[in-house]
C-alpha cells in the first residue's frame, strides 16, 4: 500500500492556492508523493503511516530556485574576484574553473543542494556551462538523486572563445556539434516529462557573449523537438547591453526573439537591464525571468525592474545564482533581498513579504514551466517545508508569522518534505552525511585554488 504522511497542528499553513489561503492550525495529508487533503487539523484524518506535529511552525510550499551554478561553491570569495563587475569577475574565475574535475562537480553539487534544502528549497535548477577535463552534467544529476532534490539540470555551453571575440578563454569552450550531441544524449537519458518528475533536463547555452547565434538557434530547435525548457543569461549589466548592440546591432531582448528564445518554455537569468520593450515582449510571449537580487547587488549590476515585470504579467521566479557571485545560497534570504531591493529602487510598497514569498514558490514553478509544485493543495507534489517559530530571529514577530519569514533574519527549515519523503528532520539532513561532504568540499576547493596558483589565505 502507498505510504501516507500527516502534517498537523501547524501554526499556519501558507497554501499559495488560488485563494492564497493561510490556514491556522492547519494540516496536510499526503499519499505517496502527492498532497491529498489540506485544511484545519480537526477536519483531516488523524492518523497516517508517519505523522509530523507542526505545532509552532509556519508551513509553506517548498521554495523553487530558478538559477544557480552549483560548482561555484568551490570558489567563494576568491580574492581577485571579490570586487569586480560581471566581466571582470568572470575573467578572473575562468582560469580557475578550467581545472574543475568530475568529483569537484559532484561534491560541489551536494554542498550547494544541502545549503538550498536547509534554507527551504525543494526544487532547483542548475546551469552547468563549463566542462573541462572529465566533467559532465551526469555528475550533478547523480548528486541530486543521492540527496533527494527535485532537479532541473541545465546543460549549459560555451563555444565562442576569446580568439573569436567571446569572453571565455579558448581552452574552456566546446565544439558546437559536440554540445548539441551531448545535450541530446542527456535529454534522452535523464529527462522525465511526467507530472511530479524529480528530474528534468534543460537546454542552456551560457550567454550571448559566449556562444554563437547559430548555436542559440539550433539549441532552440533541439529543445522544442523534445519539448524541454530553455535557459540562458540575458541583459545582466550595461556591458551586456553594449556587447549585444555592438555584436548583433540589437538589444538583448531583440536578440533573444531573433534566435527563437522567447515563449512559455524559456526563462532568462537576471534581465537587470531589460528595457520597457523587452518587458512587454516577455509578458506577451510568457517568457520567464530568474531574478537574482544578491548576485545583482554583489556585482553592482543594478536593480532589476521586477515590480514592472510582475505588473506587466512576466513570469518571475527567484534564483540564488552561483556561490561565487552571491557567496551564499539561502532561498528565504533571497526572497528577503528581493523585497528589500525593490523597495530601495521603487519605493516602500514596491514589494510585500507575501509577494516575495510568492515569487519564491508559485513564481518559480511557473518559470520552470511546472504546474505541480509551488502550492499546497490537493493534486500537487508533496514538497513542503516547515520553519520553527520559537527562535530568536522571530521573537516579537508572531503577530504575523508569515511576514516574519521574509522580514526577519532568514531561518533554516526544521523539516523538509520533498516528493513525499522527509529529507530534513529536526534541522538535520537525512539523506547524506553533511559534515563529511563539507570536509571533502573544502579539500577540493583548496586543491582547485592551488592548481591555478591562487593565493591561499590562512
Amino acid at each position: 500500500m502507498t505510504k501516507t504522511l500527516l502534517i498537523k497542528n501547524a501554526r499556519v499553513v501558507v497554501t499559495m492556492d488560488e485563494q492564497r489561503r493561510e490556514i491556522d492550525n492547519g494540516a496536510i495529508f499526503v499519499r505517496g508523493n502527492v498532497i491529498e487533503q489540506v485544511g484545519p487539523t480537526p477536519e483531516l484524518p488523524q492518523t497516517a503511516d508517519e505523522v509530523i506535529d507542526a505545532s509552532g511552525h509556519v508551513v509553506t510550499p517548498g521554495l523553487v530556485n530558478t538559477h544557480h551554478h552549483m560548482y561555484q561553491s568551490l570558489t567563494r570569495v576568491i580574492p581577485a574576484a571579490q570586487n569586480g563587475e560581471l566581466f571582470n569577475w568572470l575573467t578572473n574565475l575562468y582560469p580557475i574553473w578550467a581545472n574543475l574535475n568530475s568529483e569537484m562537480v559532484h561534491v560541489s553539487t551536494l554542498t550547494a543542494m544541502s545549503e538550498l534544502i536547509l534554507s527551504g528549497c525543494t526544487t532547483s535548477s542548475d546551469h552547468l556551462y563549463i566542462y573541462p577535463n572529465d566533467c559532465k552534467l551526469d555528475d550533478s544529476i547523480e548528486a541530486a538523486s543521492k540527496i533527494g532534490m527535485r532537479f532541473h539540470a541545465a546543460r549549459g555551453a560555451m563555444s565562442v572563445g576569446q580568439s573569436k571575440g567571446g569572453l571565455p578563454p579558448d581552452r574552456v569552450v566546446e565544439d558546437e556539434k559536440a554540445i548539441l550531441k551531448d545535450t541530446q544524449r542527456l535529454i534522452e537519458t535523464y529527462h522525465d516529462a511526467n507530472r511530479h518528475a524529480m528530474q528534468r533536463v534543460v537546454v542552456a547555452p551560457c550567454s550571448p557573449f559566449s556562444v554563437s547565434q547559430d548555436l542559440m538557434k539550433e539549441a532552440a530547435v533541439l529543445a522544442r523537438s523534445y519539448g524541454v525548457s530553455m535557459h540562458t543569461h540575458l541583459a545582466e549589466n550595461v556591458n551586456d547591453i553594449a556587447y549585444s548592440r555592438e555584436k548583433f546591432n540589437m538589444t538583448p531582448a531583440e536578440y533573444a526573439e531573433d534566435c527563437g528564445w522567447v515563449g512559455h518554455d524559456v526563462w532568462h537569468a537576471h534581465c537587470v537591464q531589460l528595457d520597457d520593450d523587452g518587458v512587454y515582449m516577455f509578458a506577451k510571449t510568457g517568457t520567464g525571468v530568474a531574478h537574482c537580487p544578491c548576485s545583482n547587488m554583489r556585482l553592482a549590476s543594478g536593480i532589476a525592474p521586477i515590480r514592472k515585470m510582475v505588473d506587466a504579467g512576466v513570469p518571475v521566479g527567484l534564483g540564488v545564482d552561483g556561490c561565487a557571485s552571491n557567496d551564499g545560497a539561502h532561498m528565504l534570504g533571497e526572497a528577503r533581498q528581493a523585497m528589500l531591493l525593490q523597495r530601495v529602487g521603487f519605493g516602500p510598497d514596491a514589494m510585500t513579504a507575501r509577494q516575495a514569498l510568492e515569487l519564491a514558490t508559485l513564481g518559480g514553478a511557473k518559470v520552470l514551466n511546472r504546474d505541480d509544485i509551488g502550492a499546497i493543495k490537493p493534486g500537487m507534489s508533496a514538497d513542503i517545508v516547515m520553519f520553527k517559530l520559537d527562535q530568536i530571529a522571530f521573537a516579537g514577530a508572531l503577530h504575523d508569522p508569515v511576514a516574519a519569514l521574509v522580514f526577519c533574519t532568514p531561518s533554516n527549515v526544521n523539516y523538509s518534505v520533498i516528493n513525499g519523503k522527509i529529507v530534513v528532520k529536526d534541522g538535520l539532513l537525512q539523506t547524506i552525511d553533511l559534515p563529511l561532504v563539507i570536509e571533502r568540499h573544502n579539500q577540493l576547493a583548496s586543491d582547485l585554488a592551488l592548481a591555478t596558483g591562487t593565493r591561499k589565505v590562512a
